[in-house]
């Protein structure tokens, strides 16, 4: 078990990658002192169209993007959780994947997790309609991995509504889950804490959930609302709408007990035969 502080960083990005990263720095630099993670938004590096999103779209391992937070995890000394940003994808070169990637304090990638559930949805805002579908392929792989925080599951978003996804996370050892998220206004008032604390509460796991705040573009609206919420379902730490990032202590030392004492996940009886969402034979 571990205990180390998280940043949290809380971004209205756009589609001016200079800018975004500009931001993204200096709010790491006004948390720095004595974190061991930092964690952005979804759409972190580039919060733009789907062709703007082939435009930048990098290769795993290569390119300016990712030189970029290579080299502001060398130069801070910090884990850096990349929410998401356009990558190849591995299956089908000519498609997109929104992927988190997880920088060491080396500049080495760690992980990678390929958002699974599209958020292709109609929405009473400006926008109206939203289709992630557009431009990025379904992940096909859970990703769980070790850090200097604690064992952390990944997702982004949308995945936010699917709880076996969460489960399984948890059955795979996790012990904080990053949802990075740009959720828009309209939902992120009605849903988003009650599903961040659900998730939480169910898995007895840290959600650790840095959002996108603000306008982007003439019809995009996010709701913000950054949080830590502790296995308890508790919230810990929390940015409403301000563009800057929260520093929260996660301890992981209460968690084995907190799970024997109420051992949720020996008592769950009820094990749906579904289809498998990543076999992609089926």
């Amino acid at each position: 078990m571990r205990s180390a502080n998280v940043a949290l960083l809380q971004l209205c990005s756009g589609d001016n990658v200079r800018a975004n990263l500009a931001q993204i720095e200096q709010q790491i630099k006004q948390l720095k002192p004595h974190v061991k993670l930092v964690m952005t938004p979804e759409n972190a590096l580039l919060f733009a169209d789907t062709q703007t999103y082939y435009k930048y779209s990098e290769t795993e391992g290569t390119g300016p993007l990712q030189d970029a937070i290579r080299e502001m995890a060398i130069r801070y000394g910090v884990w850096i959780l990349v929410g998401s940003m356009p990558l190849i994808s591995r299956e089908d070169p000519d498609r997109l994947t929104a992927s988190s990637l997880l920088f060491d304090d080396k500049g080495e990638i760690k992980a990678r997790y390929d958002k699974m559930h599209m958020f292709d949805a109609d929405v009473a805002d400006g926008h109206n309609h939203y289709r992630e579908s557009d431009a990025y392929a379904y992940g096909q792989h859970l990703t769980v991995v070790d850090t200097p925080v604690g064992r952390l599951g990944m997702t982004i978003c949308y995945d936010l509504r699917f709880p076996g996804l969460y489960q399984a996370l948890r059955e795979q050892g996790a012990e904080l889950i990053s949802i990075p998220a740009a959720f828009t206004r309209v939902t992120g008032e009605a849903h988003w804490e009650i599903l961040l604390r659900a998730r939480a509460i169910e898995n007895q796991c840290w959600i650790l959930a840095p959002a996108q705040v603000g306008r982007h573009g003439s019809t995009r609206r996010t709701w913000g609302h950054t949080m830590a919420i502790d296995p308890w379902g508790s919230v810990v730490g929390i940015n409403a709408d301000a563009v800057e990032g929260i520093k929260v202590h996660v301890d992981t030392s209460g968690m084995q007990k907190l799970r024997e004492q109420m051992p949720v996940v020996k008592h769950n009886r009820f094990q749906p035969v579904l289809k498998n969402p990543l076999n992609k034979s089926e």
